[in-house]
């Protein structure tokens, strides 16, 4: 079977630096806000190029406390409007109505499945505080027509970078475009721990100031409680482990490139839509794919195909936030680009450790699908 992502493939890829790490922490007697979360914050703060970086229990948490923190700041308050893509994991609107925030959606450019710039300016109005954009898949959302809308109605610009750590846009890395960015470290992720971590990151000397305190329960000094805070910090153990990982995500986006761009450049099959603009078009680094999604009219005859042929598959995602039992109030809309992706979606292997005859195997194996 070739699994989907083969995570402790991945993990023992980094031993016995792993279990090193964790013995340094586990023998050290200190497991929360100790070095081993000083030293990542440091170093993932610089390899984003942000001056701020503070460690969360996780990358839902990473975007609550932002937007919890503009709202102790005054930027924000209840009721506010925050435009953000109706094509995304629902985590990025669970941060925004967990806050008493006011989700718009936006539909998607559909070659590229992120917010399509050039559908934001007919949603902004005069409660309209912030753009929330999602690197879907790995892939870079920044368009020179959301800084300019950004800048026009001075609004907020939060990255939810959850997808994409490592990507690039012009000459900085997703993370450090906007006003602040959240960061996941789920298993999953390119980089990934071994399991809840997150991070925020910022060049905001207030907002970093007020995050980190409301991540420790709203307390600066122990005992002392400033803001109505929330309990989410990065652990020692997980901080260790991110720390080992780290120097090597880099060359491991580069080996997710050189797959997408075989899957990219050998996938023929005219039932199968690939995931970049135009099929057989040059991949870039601006997308770290951290998925291959390609689309299909039947995705479940596919997907069965593929599983019959020991090749695993999951759909990212396949029932969209504005149709979840969870938003009900939002059932009514309509968003046919986000629905038809929802509806088309598969996301196939793709990892730093998948073998070349692995990924052939796919390619074949798609390019005989009927």
């Amino acid at each position: 079977m070739i699994k989907f992502l083969d995570l402790k493939k991945i993990n023992d890829s980094y031993e016995p630096n792993i279990s090193d790490a964790i013995t340094k922490v586990l023998d050290s007697g200190w497991y929360l806000l100790g070095n081993e979360v000083n030293a990542f914050e440091s170093e993932y703060g610089s390899f984003i190029g942000s001056k701020y970086c503070i460690g969360v229990a996780n990358g839902l948490d990473a975007l609550r406390l932002i937007l919890k923190a503009y709202i102790e700041m005054g930027i924000m308050k209840e009721g506010d409007e925050i435009l953000v893509p109706a094509n995304t994991y629902i985590a990025s609107i669970l941060a925004i109505t967990d806050n008493r925030l006011v989700p718009v959606l936006v539909e998607p450019d559909y070659s590229t499945y992120n917010i399509d710039p050039f559908k934001i300016k007919e949603k902004i109005n005069s409660r309209t505080r912030g753009i929330m954009i999602v690197h879907l898949y790995g892939q870079n959302a920044m368009h020179p027509e959301i800084r300019r809308i950004v800048k026009e109605n001075n609004l907020r610009l939060i990255e939810d970078n959850a997808q994409a750590q490592g990507c690039i846009y012009g000459d900085k890395r997703t993370g450090s475009i906007g006003d602040a960015a959240g960061h996941s470290f789920y298993p999953g992720k390119n980089l990934g721990a071994l399991g809840d971590a997150g991070a925020v990151t910022t060049d905001d000397d207030e907002l970093a100031e007020v995050v980190r305190t409301m991540a420790n329960y709203g307390s600066r000094i122990k005992y002392q409680n400033v803001y109505k805070g929330l309990n989410s910090r990065l652990d020692e153990i997980q901080a260790a482990i991110l720390r080992v990982k780290l120097p090597r995500l880099d060359a491991d986006n580069r080996r997710r490139w050189k797959i997408a761009e075989y899957y990219n450049k050998n996938i023929n099959n005219p039932e199968i839509i690939l995931p970049c603009n135009l099929q057989h078009a040059p991949c870039t680094m601006d997308h770290v794919w951290h998925l291959f999604v390609i689309r299909t009219s039947n995705r479940e005859k596919l997907q069965q195909y593929l599983h019959s042929n020991n090749i695993q598959t999951l759909i990212h995602y396949p029932v969209p936030p504005h149709k979840q039992d969870a938003y009900k109030e939002l059932n009514h809309l309509s968003f046919p680009i986000t629905e038809k992706i929802h509806n088309d979606v598969l996301s196939l292997p793709i990892s730093p450790v998948m073998t070349d005859e692995e990924v052939s195997m796919v390619v074949e194996c798609i390019n005989n699908y009927k």
